[in-house]
């Protein structure tokens, strides 16, 4: 848990205390709307497992995200522009996303780049104060503070500074070219602060800072809904934000029920208790299990994140990890499809490629990928071609008769921890002993241990277009970095680094694609990473929600839904 959760959690706990014997520690949150008419009061019941410190998500990440926190920031905080329903950007506050169709994004003779944004008349904080560019300055001045302990996005790594040419216009100079610009100003993202109720005390008094009520308690956004009331350990109640930009919501009030267990959520869904569920946290079975017997409402899913093994590339044991040969011979061996009937329930689907089914970008890049259907056969041919023989006991050893086994480890992911054993299962009956690990607990912080695994390491991992990022050589977890970083196979090649970065820089669509599609084709030919299939996020709803988009887990268009 880092220090910015910690003095979080510390200023929640002394509001609970405090309540009703001291004022706030910060500026209240003004005029709430008007209260319903409870005779045409349109009321939803939700719940998500995790209990918020912040309505900013990204403060309340430690080590472990909290379940719905993204979700939870988009009905009481609309950013300038947002992802909807297909993963593609859509304005919110503003009036247009940056494109180089519509000239808000400017790619620069020095090899820089400008993003301009206006905001959308009629934009406006909960207290009914206007939303300004100021505001957006400052929130990119307190995100990229390095002396509060805030967690950035790793888009400020190209930022060279935010600027407010007028009230309505925020314009930013990037210091070279980054795909992901016309992003900022999202949830994610550099989320809006309001500077007139924050500004005081970040100049006087930044230790305090962190630590306001006004990130729970008081807090006041620009979303379509408003805080009503926040009760800790039990459940936030929201209220219909009369003046958001863009229209009144027609659901009158969302209560938010904190329910981390997952047996009793699932009660309460069935009894008619919960209407709908926010961010992630039900395992297959159980999803399953209640779309089956929930006659009220129904499922919507979709692809988020791959399941994938890395390799080690870094004194592997045994050395013949880093031949693709026999990568190859592993991945003909997996039975992915079986893995996704049993595992997934047949919702989902196998990951021939690096980016779901559900990205975007999926369609430009689709056939891109060598697609390894599963093939025994193949495998033991490509394991013999290795020089290794199989004996009457089915294993295969080398010249020394020394017995071929890998280790193939996990951090105990759920889903993870389903799908190890049959995968392992799959390579032993191949002839490759292996042994699955779980790595204990105790050990999950142990970054040294955790980056040297001797052979193999399954994770559930995100997998959209510009977090191909991740895998970069310089991003590789090693002794002198105290083994920090996200390019867990620890993969170094200066041709691979060359694709991503042409992609991450490369602005036209088309010439953006094709550098996708290179980069796609390269972890198929190479195996660096081995897909083995999309995991998926699941969100149950009641068939009183109307016009909610399907399969959206997100709320970008919350302001539209209705009830029946």
């Amino acid at each position: 848990m880092n220090a910015w959760t910690l003095w979080l959690g510390a200023s929640l706990a002394a509001t609970v205390l405090m309540a009703g014997c001291a004022p706030p520690t910060a500026p209240g949150r003004g005029a709430a709307p008007d209260s319903p008419n409870p005779q045409r009061a349109k009321l939803v019941v939700a719940s998500m497992m995790g209990e918020p410190t912040s309505f900013i998500a990204r403060l309340n990440t430690g080590q472990i995200s909290i379940p719905g926190a993204g979700v939870l920031e988009q009905l009481v905080n609309a950013a300038l522009s947002e992802v909807n329903g297909e993963g593609k950007l859509q304005a919110q506050l503003a009036e247009a996303v940056p494109s180089l169709e519509n000239g808000l994004w400017k790619l620069l003779p020095d090899g820089r780049m400008e993003t301009t944004w206006k905001i959308r008349p009629g934009a406006q904080w909960h207290d009914r104060t206007p939303l300004t560019a100021d505001d957006l300055v400052f929130t990119a001045t307190v995100d990229r503070d390095n002396d509060l302990p805030v967690l950035r996005p790793q888009g400020y790594g190209w930022v060279e500074n935010v600027q407010a040419p007028d009230p309505t216009t925020i314009t930013v100079t990037w210091n070279r070219p980054f795909i992901d610009a016309d992003t900022m100003f999202t949830a994610g993202f550099a989320s809006p602060l309001p500077r007139h109720l924050l500004e005081d005390t970040y100049l006087t008094d930044k230790t305090r800072f962190p630590a306001l009520s006004y990130w729970n308690q008081d807090f006041v956004g620009t979303g379509p809904f408003a805080v009503r009331q926040f009760a800790p350990g039990s459940s936030i109640t929201l209220q219909a934000n009369d003046r958001y930009a863009l229209g009144r919501p027609k659901i009158d009030e969302i209560e938010v029920r904190f329910i981390v267990d997952l047996n009793t959520l699932m009660t309460n869904i069935l009894a008619g208790s919960v209407e709908l569920t926010l961010g992630r946290g039900f395992a297959i079975e159980q999803a399953i299990q209640l779309r089956d017997q929930w006659k009220d409402g129904r499922l919507e899913y979709r692809p988020r994140a791959w399941i994938v093994i890395h390799p080690q590339f870094i004194d592997p044991s045994p050395p013949v990890v880093t031949s693709f040969q026999f990568r190859l011979a592993l991945t003909y061996g997996t039975d992915r499809q079986q893995l996704v009937d049993s595992i997934q329930g047949g919702l989902s689907s196998v990951a021939h490629l690096y980016l779901a089914p559900s990205e975007p970008e999926y369609r430009d890049v689709e056939d891109s990928a060598i697609r390894y259907e599963y093939d025994p056969r193949r495998a033991l041919q490509n394991i013999e071609a290795l020089g290794y023989t199989r004996g009457s006991d089915g294993a295969f050893r080398d010249a020394s008769n020394q017995r071929l086994a890998v280790e193939l480890r996990s951090n105990g992911e759920p889903v993870t921890e389903k799908a190890i054993v049959p995968v392992a299962d799959m390579w032993s009956r191949l002839g490759v002993s292996t042994e699955p690990v779980l790595v204990p607990p105790q050990r999950i912080t142990d970054r040294e241990y955790v980056a040297t695994f001797p052979s193999f390491r399954m994770m559930r991992q995100p997998n959209t277009a510009s977090q191909v990022s991740r895998l970069r050589s310089s991003l590789t977890p090693l002794p002198e970095n105290r083994f920090v970083g996200s390019n867990y196979a620890r993969y170094i090649s200066p041709e691979f680094d060359g694709l991503i970065d042409r992609f991450l820089s490369s602005i036209p669509r088309s010439e953006r694609m094709q550098a996708l599609r290179d980069t796609m084709r390269y972890i198929s030919e190479k195996l660096n990473l081995v897909g083995l299939f999309y995991d998926a996020d699941f969100t149950f709803l009641t068939n009183r929600l109307r016009d909610v988009s399907a399969g959206e887990t997100q709320v970008w268009s919350v302001h539209l839904w209705d009830m029946s």
